[in-house]
């Protein structure tokens, strides 16, 4: 049986703390950012963690189906 690969678009996307947690970016920073105030744009850089009702989704997709 050949080995699960783990999907190229969620390895971009998240990233796993040393706990185990799920890291994804905060949304709505992609772009028209010069008519948002400085402070919603701070508010919106850094990561957060993904919601636990997503959190096995993702770590199907990345093929870490241990942890939390």
């Amino acid at each position: 049986m050949p080995k699960m690969k783990s999907h190229s678009g969620a390895k971009k996307r998240f990233k796993t703390t040393g706990t185990g947690k799920l890291l994804r970016r905060k949304a709505n920073l992609g772009h028209l950012n010069e008519h948002k105030s400085s402070r919603r744009i701070r508010s919106l850089q850094g990561d957060e963690a993904v919601a636990p009702a997503d959190a096995k989704k993702m770590r199907k997709l990345l093929g870490k189906h241990k942890g939390r």
